[in-house]
């Protein structure tokens, strides 16, 4: 189906997309918003990269000025893309802009912020502690946890600098490792059950997709290595099971004032569906899980980025 089909009256001037970015993540944006941009501009759309290779703000602001563009859709990942900082400048601009705010974005990205929210909203989350690289490390922090743990920076994406401790021994290395990545590291119990990702679009929940990484878990190399990762696409799973995991994924979205779409992952465990966190800008790759829950629905990729540009007209329409 052509733009011109559409039949909405819906039609973006100059799009920015933005990608790149100074995080860890910086290759995997450049990846997202390479794609993003074919996919607009496949659908007759005015798409121009906007390659972001600072966290300077005033460089943003002229970059842009330069391609005059007159919306943006946010392709960068971590660090100065999904931490409130390029939503802030993007709202000083009065520019439509795809995914959350500023203050929801800052959630997401600190999993330690988020992971308070979901507590205080009733959700399951892993037991665990959160630390902090000023007041050091030492063991006894982890007292009451049991083995095995999952040691990750707070505020890290694409599952950069998480790692398994079977023993205090690992867990010493691992959180001394994330803390050369991060100020805060989250050290979570491991727990036991079906990996599940269910990305939310338009304020509904998409068919669920079930993770089953050849590794141990779901790291980096998993993510974005054809062939070491299985996707159930949707989620081998009783109906009751996926519409549990559903209800549970829009609720976590809501409750960090998340707009546009997101990404939650969950453990479905004996105890129910298990929060780990929200991605509130899903990666946009071909190996990507939002545009593989989103096609399930009848919605191929250039139709799917062109959905998140029509949310960030409404939204911006409706402040």
């Amino acid at each position: 189906m052509a733009l011109k089909d559409m039949g909405n009256g819906f039609r973006p001037g100059k799009i920015g997309v933005l990608l790149g970015g100074p995080s860890s993540e910086r290759e995997i944006s450049l990846k997202s918003g390479k794609a993003v941009c074919a996919g607009l501009s496949s659908l007759g759309l005015d798409a121009v990269p906007v390659e972001i290779v600072s966290d300077d703000a005033a460089d943003a602001e002229r970059l842009l000025r330069e391609n005059a563009v007159e919306c943006v859709f946010i392709a960068l990942h971590g660090y100065f893309g999904e931490d409130g900082r390029i939503q802030d400048i993007l709202e000083t601009a009065a520019l439509p802009y795809t995914g959350s705010g500023p203050e929801a974005s800052r959630l997401c990205m600190d999993k330690s912020a988020s992971r308070e929210v979901f507590m205080r909203n009733g959700f399951n989350v892993p037991s665990g502690v959160v630390l902090n690289r000023r007041e050091g490390f030492d063991l006894r922090a982890l007292k009451g946890l049991e083995f095995p743990l999952v040691i990750k920076p707070a505020c890290n994406g694409s599952s950069i600098g998480v790692a398994f401790a079977d023993d205090p021994r690992e867990a010493e290395e691992a959180v001394r490792a994330a803390f050369l990545l991060d100020e805060k590291v989250i050290a979570e119990e491991f727990i036991e059950g079906k990996e599940l990702t269910v990305g939310i679009l338009a304020g509904k929940a998409l068919p669920v997709i079930g993770i089953v990484p050849q590794k141990r878990f779901f790291d980096y190399e998993a993510k974005y290595n054809k062939g070491i990762t299985e996707y159930e696409v949707p989620a081998v799973m009783k109906q009751r099971d996926a519409e549990t995991a559903q209800n549970a994924a829009l609720k976590a979205h809501d409750s960090l004032g998340c707009r546009g779409c997101s990404r939650v992952d969950i453990i479905l465990s004996r105890r129910g569906p298990v929060i780990l966190e929200i991605n509130s800008i899903p990666g946009m790759t071909e190996t990507s899980l939002l545009p593989k829950a989103a096609a399930v629905n009848g919605m191929d990729f250039p139709h799917l980025c062109l959905k998140l540009l029509e949310l960030a007209y409404e939204k911006k329409q409706n402040k």
